[in-house]
């Protein structure tokens, strides 16, 4: 697994990422914007609270929360490695 080390929101439902390897780069979330759990994005203030969740999940709550093994590897190219986290999927 990648440990996420800090993450931070940017506009547009993007999320910058740095791992604990030193890669670090821009995952664009907006397929997720407005579907299912992720609905909650659309309150601004909600989205920017982004964090590093129990077990390394790049979460914004108890219930919207993503891999980060496969964020990693959409912001080295490297294509998916596990599904995403809590229910809705794309």
């Amino acid at each position: 697994m990648f440990k996420p080390v800090e993450v931070k929101a940017l506009p547009d439902y993007r999320i910058w990422l740095r791992y604990a390897d030193g890669k670090e780069g821009v995952a664009d979330l907006s397929r997720f914007a407005g579907r299912g759990v992720f609905k909650r994005w659309d309150d601004e203030a909600f989205f920017e609270q982004v964090g590093i969740g129990p077990g390394g999940a790049i979460a914004w709550n108890d219930e919207v929360d993503l891999c980060p093994d496969t964020l990693y590897m959409e912001i080295s190219g490297r294509g998916v490695a596990c599904g995403v986290g809590t229910g809705a999927e794309p």
